[in-house]
């Protein structure tokens, strides 16, 4: 069988753990919020209304995309262009290039940081697979000016970090929909999570310091994980709501 994403690659190991993905929404989360085009998450609605029930479907698509046969995942990574090519018809203008290449940057950059903290260091030729798998979404996508190289998109992820991020008044809400929808302890622990993965353009821009308090529970976590026991913290940290989706997190082992 012919997939997307080969059974051994790294990339489906760092997509078929929950603690990773958990870690990558935090820092999309971030960056989201910083985008200059984040005016068209408030047009759609659908992150300040439900923050957590956009990390689910956006795992959703993209464990479709990872874990799938390559019809499947390119019918998945189709229905993602007709989705946002129906948001820009009701809006009556066209979403940025540079945004669409921001968010498989995001994608790139935060599967790598999110598996470093939490496993080992990944080798080069693991990043270049990681980037490898999101530059072929993005080519199926019909993207323009992605970059063609792992070396190029390193140049590149750094002049998007520069050039397409400020602190507004829709990253000020955004946070506060956080915050609403989280409760001050969850939110409090996105906010410990966003500093220990994002990078410092990203940490300087919303002043989230760099004394990370998480480290210990940290610790703590990775016992538990040894010990088969991590869901409960999980559980923990996302709302009782979710917790079908908690469970499924670590559905998708490699």
């Amino acid at each position: 069988m012919n997939n997307f994403v080969r059974n051994d690659s790294i990339v489906r190991e760092i997509w078929g753990k929950g603690d990773t993905i958990l870690f990558i929404f935090a820092g999309a989360s971030a960056e989201f919020a910083l985008n200059k085009a984040v005016d068209w998450l408030y047009f759609t609605g659908k992150l300040p209304a439900d923050p957590l029930g956009r990390l689910f479907s956006t795992v959703a698509y993209a464990r479709q995309i990872v874990f799938s046969e390559m019809d499947a995942a390119n019918k998945a990574i189709d229905r993602i262009a007709a989705i946002h090519s129906g948001v820009e018809a009701k809006r009556g203008e066209t979403i940025p290039d540079w945004a669409y290449r921001d968010v498989l940057f995001m994608l790139i950059d935060y599967s790598i940081r999110s598996y470093e903290l939490l496993e080992r260091t990944l080798t080069l030729a693991e990043k270049e697979e990681v980037f490898d798998v999101f530059y072929r979404v993005g080519v199926r996508m019909g993207l323009v000016g992605l970059p063609q190289s792992y070396a190029e998109w390193l140049v590149m992820r750094v002049q998007h970090l520069e050039q397409n991020m400020a602190n507004s008044h829709f990253t000020k809400d955004l946070y506060k929909q956080y915050r609403k929808h989280l409760g001050f302890v969850r939110y409090k622990l996105l906010l410990e999570a966003q500093v220990l993965v994002v990078p410092r353009q990203v940490n300087s821009l919303l002043k989230l310091g760099n004394l990370p308090l998480l480290n210990p529970v940290l610790v703590v976590y990775k016992w538990s994980r040894m010990l088969k026991t991590d869901w409960i913290l999980k559980s923990i940290i996302l709302p009782a709501q979710y917790k079908a989706e908690i469970r499924q997190l670590d559905v998708h082992r490699a």
